[in-house]
């Protein structure tokens, strides 16, 4: 399931950000807006997806998305559930060929620190120096 969700971040990274991205394992130990969505699988499993963007990252969305330059705390915490919802649910879209279809609950805002939640799979995505950390965890 991971790897549908990190298609659907690479997506938003070609389409929206445009601008080349790699993918690793390292995650950040800084500050981060830290944002989450819970799914169901069609099987009944379900999942916590976090979805945790440096503040440049989310600076970055926020002046594609709404032409700022420097975005107050308030925007960027709606940034990052906008990411957060963009992502998981195009992966919701990508995953309706197969036979993990599931459906998304709203997103929520966690706090902006490090991220320190459990998880079961992780992957970053980086932009430049901007990261994004995608994690996953079965409830």
């Amino acid at each position: 399931m991971l790897s549908t969700i990190i298609e659907a971040a690479q997506n938003f990274c070609i389409h929206q950000i445009r601008i080349e991205h790699s993918i690793h394992d390292n995650i950040s130990k800084t500050r981060t807006l830290i944002a989450y969505i819970d799914i169901e699988r069609s099987n009944g499993d379900k999942y916590r997806v976090y979805l945790s963007a440096d503040k440049s990252f989310i600076q970055r969305v926020s002046q594609i998305f709404l032409e700022e330059d420097e975005s107050d705390e308030e925007t960027l915490i709606d940034m990052a559930l906008e990411t957060t919802n963009l992502i998981v649910g195009s992966a919701k879209v990508l995953s309706e060929n197969s036979d993990m279809t599931y459906t998304i609950s709203t997103p929520h805002f966690e706090k902006i620190d490090i991220f320190d939640f459990e998880y079961d799979d992780l992957k970053v995505i980086q932009v430049e120096s901007d990261k994004l950390t995608v994690a996953i965890k079965e409830l």
